[in-house]
């Protein structure tokens, strides 16, 4: 019975991977890589003659049984197409296949953008989300930042040169002109990493288009700290007491508390019972 390993490959300097990464594509049976032509240049580089699949997002469920044919006997490697394979790459379901068939599955660990970004942005790394590809469509982008928008984790997202100035957009008026650390071409000849406020990486990018591959490191709501359920309960409770509405306490609360409006206007409704519609 092999192994299922995912190496972490370099997200751009090909020095940046480990000894331990390149031993095991080279001990392993086969290699399921995003982009076969990517991965044979890193493979060239370091003289590794070990056999490669294609898995991509396009082929990835058509691909799983011969994958796990092999691991029945052998090692196989799933690698990205750069940074860490399963992470807004293929890989969940090859890894969600092969733990229900019983394979062991292994991390090598190594490069990664998102946690490059992060630690170089000069914002709070103690606690953080990271959401992947902001949406494409511009509706869905803004939804998704209105419902995130009081979190007071730094945020974490991937981007599109072609989309950037539109989401910086969106970050603007969804955050507020929040501190951010656009990050560009990470680890390769033209890295750069804009640190500023999203209105000061807005007017940077818009006299220089952006190149390259794009993480977005964003501060969290640092003008408030999200209630718990039962503080944010007491107060609604208190203010309709005192003859507040429920879209009122809703409006009130949502400023204090950091829960979302729509939220707190439910909570309201539950807890003033029936009553005359408003």
């Amino acid at each position: 019975m092999g192994t299922l390993y995912l190496v972490a490959t370099p997200i751009g300097n090909l020095q940046d991977i480990t000894s331990r990464a390149l031993d095991t594509l080279r001990k392993a049976r086969l290699i399921a890589a995003e982009d076969t032509r990517q991965t044979r240049k890193l493979l060239d580089h370091y003289h590794i003659q070990t056999s490669l699949l294609s898995y991509h997002e396009h082929n990835k469920l058509a691909r799983l049984t011969e994958v796990l044919t092999v691991l029945a006997e052998a090692d196989v490697a799933l690698v990205s197409d750069a940074g860490t394979p399963a992470l807004n790459d293929p890989g969940y379901e090859l890894v969600k296949a092969a733990l229900q068939a019983g394979f062991p599955v292994s991390p090598i660990p190594g490069p990664s953008a998102p946690l490059a970004a992060l630690v170089a942005s000069g914002l709070p790394t103690d606690a953080f989300l990271y959401l992947g590809y902001l949406p494409r469509k511009a509706g869905e982008r803004r939804a998704l930042l209105r419902a995130i928008a009081a979190l007071p984790y730094t945020l974490v997202f991937l981007e599109t040169p072609h989309r950037l100035l539109a989401a910086l957009e969106d970050l603007q008026a969804g955050l507020g002109d929040r501190p951010i650390a656009v990050a560009r071409e990470l680890t390769k000849l033209h890295e750069e990493i804009v640190r500023g406020s999203i209105g000061q990486a807005l007017a940077h990018f818009s006299a220089q288009p952006p190149r390259g591959e794009i993480t977005l490191v964003i501060e969290g709501n640092k003008a408030q700290t999200v209630w718990s359920e039962r503080q944010v309960s007491e107060l609604i409770r208190q203010k309709l007491a005192q003859g507040c509405s429920a879209a009122q306490c809703a409006s009130d609360v949502a400023e204090q508390s950091g829960w979302p409006r729509r939220q707190l206007y439910r909570m309201a409704t539950d807890l003033r019972g029936p009553s005359v519609e408003e």
